[in-house]
């Protein structure tokens, strides 16, 4: 008798190793980003793409704010075109990071996903920033 998590067979190693390799490319970790962002190492820019009225509520230290509906190629060209774009929403129940990194990636602009979002930054027991200017995450640590 198999249990439910065996009745479908483990991919083999090589594919288990491409698999992975690939979702790092597409994905960037809170505790990762903020890291980086703590120790002003920040070679990528931080877009929350959920609305006005929900970033000035709070948002991530040091994001900047750009919903994913405005998401066009003038609006970015204050970046480098090869600069990295971490995008993010409310959390796993949310798509708009998705629509964000889609538009980005159309645009020819390199982009991930900041996993879980909101709820990951919250999960990892990280504080938020309030109100319009993006803050720092030294400001509220």
């Amino acid at each position: 008798m198999t249990s439910p998590v065996t009745q479908t067979p483990a991919a083999s190693p090589e594919d288990a190793v491409a698999h992975f390799a690939a979702r790092l490319t597409f994905e960037a970790d809170c505790w990762d980003t903020h890291e980086a962002m703590k120790e002003g190492v920040q070679d990528f820019v931080l877009l929350d793409v959920r609305s006005p009225s929900l970033y000035r509520r709070s948002h991530i230290p040091g994001a900047i704010n750009l919903p994913h509906g405005k998401l066009i190629a003038s609006k970015l060209s204050q970046w480098p075109s090869d600069i990295l774009f971490v995008v993010y929403c409310a959390g796993p129940h949310c798509n708009g990071a998705n629509k964000a990194a889609l538009r980005l990636a159309k645009l020819g602009r390199p982009t991930k996903e900041l996993i879980g979002g909101m709820t990951g930054w919250a999960d990892e027991g990280f504080a938020y920033f309030a109100g319009d200017e993006p803050g720092h995450v030294d400001d509220v640590e």
